[in-house]
């Protein structure tokens, strides 16, 4: 019980001496310390904002884990726990870096494509003239992987995002072209000058052709099941926030890669759903300038609906898929 009573005591100790030092810290703020926490705060956010959903975010969780852990054990007065965490730290620094090395390098491909990164926080909105584009394409994406899927065509379509493609564009040849159904399907059908390689999507058009992506940086682990474009889908997602789209020209199955991982099995409408979340919701959110007290809010018009796909289309496309 003494030592029980004794323990208490300590922890009280410590937990008031850590609430001075807080109050110590406030007291002796200046306005600089407080534009140095800002930043910081805009930093971690952007980060955390591209880490997320990855795999590299799962990571950070446990890293956070491990710092509350030792926060609390230095609290309550251990010393063994503080101490392996240290030397843990110490000496896996360069290791985190290397884990997370694709979002760094997306991270300051952003800041030097995306006008500072300005977009990801929430600063400027997209142009409802490019969201009406991207409607489209995605029509016209949904609509000719379904018929692709049924006939066996392979295909590899890359919808880009923050991220600019120019090493892959450099490599493809340049169409500057409007989407369609019947391109899309012309493009890849067997046997034509443009059907090896990726097709690009910039702002809802078609850019490119017969692009090369990169190889995934974890081939040799990949399920051998998967060929070279779920290979190229993978290694693309890995190497930028692009969305990849990827029909199976074995089994017809239609694919979505995305920050290093594949979806497999969409039908039309979880593609068309799918890719309108990734590509139109997300970028519509409301500016971070906006959303300050001193900014009056703008009414907008919500958008229609993407147009649905005839009597009929549907079904047609998604048991022409199952096959």
């Amino acid at each position: 019980m003494q030592m029980l009573s004794l323990a208490s005591f300590s922890l009280s100790s410590k937990i008031t001496e850590t609430l001075d030092s807080l109050v110590s810290v406030f007291q002796t703020m200046r306005i600089n310390d407080l534009i140095d926490i800002v930043v910081l705060s805009f930093i971690i956010y952007y980060f955390w904002n591209l880490i997320r959903e990855t795999r590299a975010g799962q990571l950070a969780k446990g890293i956070l884990f491990l710092l509350a852990a030792y926060i609390l054990a230095s609290i309550l007065g251990m010393k063994a726990i503080p101490y392996l965490l240290e030397t843990l730290a110490q000496s896996s620094l360069l290791a985190i870096l290397i884990v997370f090395q694709p979002e760094v390098r997306r991270a300051m491909e952003q800041l030097g494509h995306s006008k500072f990164g300005l977009k990801n926080l929430g600063l400027i909105s997209s142009s409802e003239a490019v969201e009406e584009q991207w409607r489209e394409a995605i029509d016209a994406v949904c609509s000719s992987c379904m018929d692709m899927s049924a006939t066996r065509t392979g295909a590899l379509i890359v919808f880009e995002r923050q991220t600019r493609l120019g090493e892959q564009l450099s490599n493809g040849t340049i169409l500057n072209a409007t989407p369609s159904k019947e391109l899309f399907e012309q493009i890849f059908y067997k046997n034509t000058p443009l059907h090896d390689g990726a097709v690009i999507l910039r702002d809802g058009m078609i850019l490119a052709a017969a692009c090369y992506l990169p190889t995934p940086q974890r081939n040799a682990i990949i399920d051998k099941k998967y060929g070279a474009r779920h290979r190229a889908a993978i290694g693309m997602s890995e190497n930028s926030d692009a969305i990849i789209v990827v029909v199976s020209e074995e089994t017809g199955h239609i694919s979505v890669a995305e920050n290093g991982d594949l979806q497999e099995g969409f039908t039309w409408k979880q593609l068309q759903a799918y890719l309108i979340g990734q590509m139109i919701d997300q970028t519509k959110k409301r500016p971070f300038l906006d959303r300050l007290p001193w900014r009056k809010s703008k009414q907008t018009t919500p958008p229609q609906d993407a147009p649905a796909p005839a009597d009929g289309e549907e079904v047609r496309h998604e048991e022409k898929a199952d096959h």
